[in-house]
């Protein structure tokens, strides 16, 4: 099957290929794409059954009808969130969207807590006046989290994890869920309601999907609910933060720290090099700007195991469509 596999970088053209070539029902002709899915980049998919995305191209009724004239069938996407795709819009076209259900939850749940150890504890600051000679302490003290309290919001498969390595800490563990989970508080947590979690931890971690009624789960009036001084790390989605509100609570000191490897606004940003381009994005200016802060460019899944799982389960996903076989990553609502 020929497949336009979008914002393709050097480690999707390796390791795609590589995982291709090592499902002996494979062989796909694989045609990689830098630029993004857009309305205006999708003519470059033509003569493909199949199109290849990740969590930055824009998979809506737009694209999908223009996919859909094109001959394309099936959308997969290599990341377990498909918020960017429109499912219901691609299900009435006839074009089937699959996505990896499950990769390595230990790489995310550990990048969360380096997150999370790296603005309390002021170490890429530290580093970078090491590397200068300056050798102070002041501006640098954080505070153990050996007893503290940890807010988890969305305990599957990497919030449960987190929470688990935060245990090992020694910190006590709230939990909260739409749908709980008994193995989280078999393990030592404890599910509360959200506004209980908000306002009783010392660090809350965002392990949700980005819905709905998640999107802007963090806002002006939740963070007005936290306890001040409290640190805020997402490594899910970034349409879960309202952004300007968290600069807000930044500035007013009620957030006392903010971690995150995911942006609402990321997709003009992310998975690209802009050092020597101005950036025009005035909040992420803003955000890098706070000494309290830190942001990375969406890499907590990066890992050399997550990634390999990843583009297996996308490499054999679209080999059981093209054999007509059931769809077992298949997205639901499509």
């Amino acid at each position: 099957m020929r497949v336009a596999v979008f914002s393709a970088r050097r480690y999707d053209q390796s390791l795609l290929t590589e995982a291709n070539h090592a499902n002996p029902a494979a062989g796909h002709e694989l045609l990689f794409i830098q630029d993004r899915l857009t309305a205006e980049t999708a003519a470059l998919a033509r003569g493909c059954a199949a199109v290849c995305v990740f969590v930055n191209d824009c998979v809506d009724a737009e694209v999908l009808q223009l996919l859909a004239d094109q001959g394309t069938r099936l959308v997969a996407t290599r990341s377990t969130g498909y918020n960017h795709i429109d499912a219901a819009a691609a299900g009435r076209l006839g074009v089937a969207v699959v996505r990896v259900s499950d990769y390595s939850p230990h790489s995310v749940a550990e990048f969360a807590v380096g997150l999370l150890l790296a603005v309390n504890r002021k170490i890429a600051r530290a580093s970078m006046r090491t590397r200068e000679g300056n050798f102070e302490l002041d501006g640098l003290m954080g505070f153990d989290l050996h007893g503290k309290t940890v807010g988890v919001i969305g305990t599957g498969k990497i919030g449960s994890l987190f929470a688990r390595i935060m245990l090992g800490f020694g910190c006590t563990v709230l939990g909260h869920d739409k749908y709980p989970d008994p193995a989280f508080e078999q393990q030592g947590g404890r599910y509360v309601p959200v506004r209980e979690l908000l306002a009783g931890s010392d660090v809350i971690s965002l392990h949700c999907p980005l819905t709905e009624e998640t999107h802007h789960i963090v806002d002006a009036a939740s963070l007005s609910h936290i306890k001040r001084g409290a640190i805020l790390v997402n490594t899910s989605r970034g349409g879960l933060v309202d952004t300007e509100a968290a600069v807000q609570a930044l500035k007013s000191g009620q957030l006392g720290g903010l971690a995150i490897d995911v942006y609402e606004q990321e997709a003009s940003l992310f998975f690209q090099d802009l050092s020597s381009t101005i950036i025009t994005d005035d909040v992420i200016q803003r955000l890098v700007s706070f000494p309290n802060v830190i942001v990375t460019g969406h890499q907590a899944f990066f890992t050399v195991e997550a990634i390999g799982q990843i583009m297996a389960a996308t490499v054999d996903s679209i080999t059981d469509f093209e054999r007509g076989a059931p769809l077992l990553n298949r997205v639901p609502g499509n």
